[in-house]
């Protein structure tokens, strides 16, 4: 692969422009989550320039920098790392190519060559803990979330409020798969802890943890349960016992960076697309017209600013 983005990178200098490049983090860009929406942002830069990108999908965590570092010396730019984890190789490799320009989606490396997407996920989560509350007969929800880090808890955090404005007495399940990034890749994990949360009487269970939400997902169709999914839109995973989805948009991130790193923290919300819920005709049977104009008009709030989401990572509530 590597090889290959060498020889791409000759071809971009001798074209006149620097090309660009993805790496993907463990899980890929064909995790039906995360990677899949980064890796359509690429493709939609792809099929609006006519241009070739670079990409590189990690099977180890030595490889990300190595990787950052063999697209820099080739002369990629910018050079987008999907994902917190590659924090600190995007932060050692803009160091030493100051000149180049990178981007990182879902953390912040405060460098004057890079640009930090982050999202305020507890909106999109809002709305998904909204829908969830009023699609629930037991008014038990589940959420399975990946690894335990504050990112994950402010999704969480923003399920829990979604789903008491809804409906002031509703329970949430809660539970995390683990402490290492091994817990995005655990989907047998991810189907243990729903029916666990199943047993303990949830009929709506929310996956938050990348590829091990797809056994979270499974196991909740297997239980004729509903699931929402995350990032992507997993809707056609499971037709018909999938709620919705709460879209992470990575796919913005990646084509604004691909169209011209402007470094600096750039934050995408409801207000700016980056997130939303998914409706399609998977779920069509699902949400009635009127759960989806209540959600809509949430919605319509917060952007306007008159409806206040918490920020876990901000306030440290729901604690």
């Amino acid at each position: 692969m590597l090889l290959a983005a060498g020889a791409a990178a000759c071809l971009a200098h001798a074209t006149g422009y620097a090309q660009p490049a993805i790496i993907f983090e463990l899980g890929g860009k064909n995790d039906k989550s995360f990677g899949q929406a980064a890796w359509e942002g690429a493709e939609r830069w792809k099929k609006a320039t006519g241009r070739p990108y670079l990409e590189f999908e990690i099977a180890g965590a030595a490889q990300r920098e190595q990787a950052a570092r063999r697209f820099a010396q080739r002369g990629a730019s910018p050079i987008v790392g999907v994902g917190f984890p590659q924090a600190s190789s995007i932060e050692a490799v803009a160091r030493e190519f100051p000149k180049t320009r990178f981007a990182i989606v879902d953390t912040v490396v405060a460098l004057p060559n890079v640009q930090s997407f982050v999202y305020r996920e507890h909106e999109g989560a809002f709305l998904a803990g909204q829908l969830a509350a009023l699609a629930s007969k037991t008014g038990k929800l589940g959420f399975v979330g990946g690894q335990d880090i504050p990112l994950v808890r402010k999704v969480l955090c923003g399920y829990e409020q979604g789903a008491r404005y809804a409906n002031p007495r509703v329970q949430v399940i809660s539970a995390m798969t683990g402490t290492t990034n091994a817990a995005w890749t655990d989907p047998a994990r991810g189907a243990e802890l729903t029916r666990m949360q199943a047993a303990q009487g949830a009929d709506v269970i929310f996956a938050a943890a990348g590829t091990t939400g797809l056994g979270v997902l499974q196991a909740a169709a297997d239980l004729g349960l509903l699931g929402i999914g995350v990032d992507s839109n997993q809707n056609g995973l499971h037709p018909g016992r999938m709620l919705t989805s709460m879209l992470k948009r990575t796919d913005v991130a990646v084509f604004q960076a691909f169209s011209g790193v402007r470094p600096g923290i750039t934050a995408l919300g409801l207000k700016e697309g980056g997130l939303d819920l998914a409706y399609d005709e998977h779920n069509a049977q699902l949400v009635t017209p009127a759960m989806r104009a209540s959600v809509e008009a949430a919605k319509a709030e917060i952007v306007a600013g008159r409806l206040k989401v918490i920020d876990y990572t901000a306030a440290m509530a729901c604690r």
